[in-house]
């Protein structure tokens, strides 16, 4: 079956056989294969091991995002969400539950926030001292790049919490070039091409020990992640860990590596990203995002408005014919989505396009395109 959803992607082998074995968390072989993995993730992260520090937490991006926003925004203390896409809607309501206070910098969903548009909100929210974005949207498929809106972050004098859960180890990003940052997040199932089970956060040691006391959890502590690492070991664990997940993501780290890191896997997810983008307006669909602001992780395209027309029989149709992709929009207009990411090719998309047209053609979907 090919997955071409933006998480869990598409793996290896190799990868899913880290799975089949029954592993002791505590055991002191996994122990060191652990304690290994967590300057690679630094190095990934583009950070200096000694000065910035990976910090896994089992569980969904979800978890990794609150643990950030708790770790490092004080209770009740305000922070600016870049809100335009469904993802940072998530993020909002995350932070609000956690009692942290929510100003919402809203934007069109299709398109990146423009780097004046936040320099003006900072400048209008003196007391906010954070701003969260989310680099990657899933729900469209835009980039709200680091490396444009830190610099304007940094200008004003504020922190910034990086979700990069979907775009993490494909986009480029570097922690260390980016002072102003607290930290980066994101998962061992996206674009680094592991199994599901493991946030991450990488983030400076001095911004950890100067946030102690404000999580206002236990689990969702990074502080408390970090203090139990040089207590007892880079190897160790606080709760019972997805063990064969992190052996999973171990081995997806070494295929990482191995293919050229950062760079490969860009240009590898933009080669996929062209013919899907190109294919699909073959097929008649109106992509959902410009050319210029389209990224690598996925592909969105209006519904088609035919009245035969119906997402969820195309979705399982497709699954049928061996491909399988999100049966649901996330989007004010009707829209869906096609993964470009995980361990596949263009000729993966390539399958991909040619059973699309096979099944628009059995469900008689004429009409195609809609009005933008």
């Amino acid at each position: 079956m090919l997955l071409l959803i933006p998480g869990p992607v598409q793996t290896r082998p190799e990868v899913r056989a880290c799975m089949a074995e029954d592993i002791a968390p505590w055991d002191e072989d996994f122990r060191a294969e652990y304690a290994a993995m967590r300057p690679r993730i630094v190095k990934i992260a583009g950070g200096v091991e000694g000065r910035h520090v990976s910090l896994p937490l089992p569980g969904c991006g979800h978890m990794i995002i609150e643990s950030a926003i708790r770790t490092f925004v004080p209770a009740g203390a305000k922070l600016l969400v870049v809100r335009n896409g469904g993802y940072a809607e998530r993020l909002a309501r995350l932070a609000e539950t956690a009692g942290r206070v929510v100003v919402a910098l809203d934007g069109p969903d299709h398109e990146p926030m423009a780097p004046e548009r936040l320099a003006r909100a900072l400048a209008e929210n003196p007391d906010c001292g954070h701003v969260a974005l989310v680099v990657s949207e899933t729900g469209t498929g835009i980039v709200n790049d680091p490396n444009i809106l830190g610099p304007v972050i940094a200008a004003a004098g504020r922190r910034m919490i990086c979700d990069a859960v979907s775009g993490f180890g494909a986009l480029p990003f570097s922690i260390d070039a980016h002072p102003e940052c607290d930290v980066v997040v994101f998962t061992s199932n996206k674009c680094l091409e592991g199994l599901p089970g493991f946030g991450f956060a990488v983030a400076p040691i001095a911004r950890l020990e100067a946030c102690r006391g404000q999580a206002g959890s236990w689990v969702m502590d990074l502080v408390d992640v970090y203090d139990h690492a040089l207590k007892n070991g880079w190897g160790s664990f606080r709760f019972t860990p997805a063990v064969q997940a992190l052996r999973a993501f171990g081995k997806a780290m070494e295929i990482y590596e191995a293919e050229g890191g950062q760079p490969a896997r860009f240009a590898r997810y933009s080669r996929n990203r062209d013919v899907m983008y190109a294919g699909l307006q073959a097929l008649g669909f109106t992509p959902y995002v410009a050319p210029e602001h389209q990224g690598p992780i996925i592909v969105n395209v209006y519904q088609p408005v035919d009245p035969n027309w119906n997402l969820e029989t195309f979705q399982r149709m497709m699954k049928a014919r061996g491909v399988i992709l999100s049966d649901f929009s996330s989007t004010k207009k009707p829209s869906m989505r096609f993964g470009c990411i995980g361990a596949i090719g263009e000729e993966d998309i390539r399958f991909a396009l040619k059973q699309a047209e096979a099944v628009l053609q059995e469900m008689g979907v004429g009409q195609r395109a809609v009005a933008a």
